[in-house]
């Protein structure tokens, strides 16, 4: 789950588009917002997901306040969804929802024209586009992985498609049940696809990256990202923090910090934002 914005004001006073990926089925739904807060987050939680497709194993979210706020955690540890945060300042723990933005934002930006403000009454388009296009790494789309069938679409009434031409109404219900019986072949498939994808890009990924590596004990600098900065300091702000303890190794590169004082630092923090401390 992510937020997107502020957009020009639409309709409402919305400025914001609250988002929520299926990790599997990449199946999208998005809200406008006036504004984001820990209710409105609850209150598109409980309509958007849990009403309509059950209660999720886990939420991932960033550590904006709205997604923090105690109300809210106790609101999902009550219904047993686990919480996970992704890495400070690095939007890449939560690529789904990245992905899944930038496909938004560009398809907004190819309908709205001039017309900015119109963004919300497009987003509805751009969500049922998204929803019917097979994903490059299932190679299906979300819509039918999700219902076990694709969905008619309207370039199909202009243009009959070969199941339109050749639909059989005494033989529909039978036809429909083949198909749903098929959706867990189907799901199987999809996660081969999805499995062998994210093989072939921690390959690409790890034959560029300069490993960096700490070990319990060891005195690191930590980034100084735009949201730590000192505001009045401008660009004259150091960039980088320290001296830092290694407090965990959480493996993955990902590590939990410590003042020197022993005073835990939130948060759990990637090893690109990190480099020795040499006294």
């Amino acid at each position: 789950m992510d937020i997107l914005g502020p957009f020009p004001i639409a309709k409402g006073q919305c400025k914001f588009l609250l988002v929520a990926v299926d990790y599997f089925t990449k199946w999208v739904e998005a809200e406008p917002l006036a504004n984001i807060t820990a209710a409105n987050v609850q209150k598109f939680l409980w309509k958007n997901i849990i009403t309509r497709f059950g209660i999720p194993y886990a939420l991932v979210t960033d550590n904006g306040l709205q997604f923090t706020d105690q109300k809210h955690n106790r609101f999902i540890q009550d219904l047993g969804i686990k919480h996970w945060f992704t890495l400070v300042e690095h939007p890449q723990s939560n690529g789904q929802a990245e992905a899944a933005n930038k496909v938004i934002l560009t398809e907004l930006k190819k309908r709205l024209g001039d017309v900015k403000g119109a963004w919300a009454e497009e987003l509805t388009e751009v969500l049922w586009a998204y929803r019917c296009t097979p994903q490059s790494t299932t190679k299906e789309t979300p819509f039918r992985l999700t219902y076990g069938i694709d969905a008619m679409i309207p370039v199909e009434v202009g243009e009959p498609s070969f199941r339109q031409q050749h639909l059989d109404e005494n033989n529909n219900e039978a036809s429909l049940r083949a198909e749903i019986d098929m959706v867990d072949e189907i799901r199987t498939k999809a996660q081969i696809m999805v499995e062998a994808c994210k093989q072939r890009m921690a390959r690409r990924f790890n034959s560029t990256l300069a490993k960096r590596e700490f070990h319990e004990g060891d005195l690191v600098w930590l980034v100084q990202g735009s949201a730590r900065r000192n505001p009045r300091e401008g660009k004259l702000a150091a960039n980088w923090d320290g001296q830092f303890r290694i407090r965990h190794n959480l493996q993955n590169d990902a590590y939990k910090l410590e003042e020197l004082s022993g005073n835990v630092i939130p948060r759990t923090w990637n090893s690109t934002h990190l480099k020795t401390y040499f006294s």
